[in-house]
């Protein structure tokens, strides 16, 4: 069965190397986002990019970096996502956030698990 909504996709950008109460900030985020019982979030791991100082973080041999972009990419309705943008503006000291009105197509199967 296929369903239509509309929702946000927040789209947060930090380094592999950010760090929050001692976890990896990724990792803090996504239980958190699990934890207020938001729709979906995926953290991507990149193999290469720049920001705001130019320098580029790579997996290229001779450059290797020891912080690699994290993309982590969240889905929900709007009154959602604002609650949880209050939350972040404490949590992320360093990094980029961008917005974007989405529809969400979702496919359910009609039958259980296998």
């Amino acid at each position: 069965m296929k369903k239509e909504s509309e929702a946000i996709l927040l789209r947060i950008f930090i380094g592999e190397s950010d760090r929050y109460e001692g976890k990896p900030l990724y990792r803090y985020l996504l239980e958190m986002f699990k934890n207020e019982g938001l729709a979906g979030a995926t953290v991507l791991r990149a193999i290469g990019g720049f920001g705001k100082t130019s320098y580029i973080h790579s997996t290229a041999i001779l450059q290797l970096s020891t912080d690699l972009p994290i993309v982590i990419e969240v889905v929900d309705r709007k009154n959602k996502i604002e609650m949880i943008k209050t939350k972040l503006e404490g949590i992320i000291q360093g990094g980029l956030i961008t917005e974007e009105k989405i529809k969400i197509i979702l496919y359910e199967s009609k039958k259980g698990p296998n």
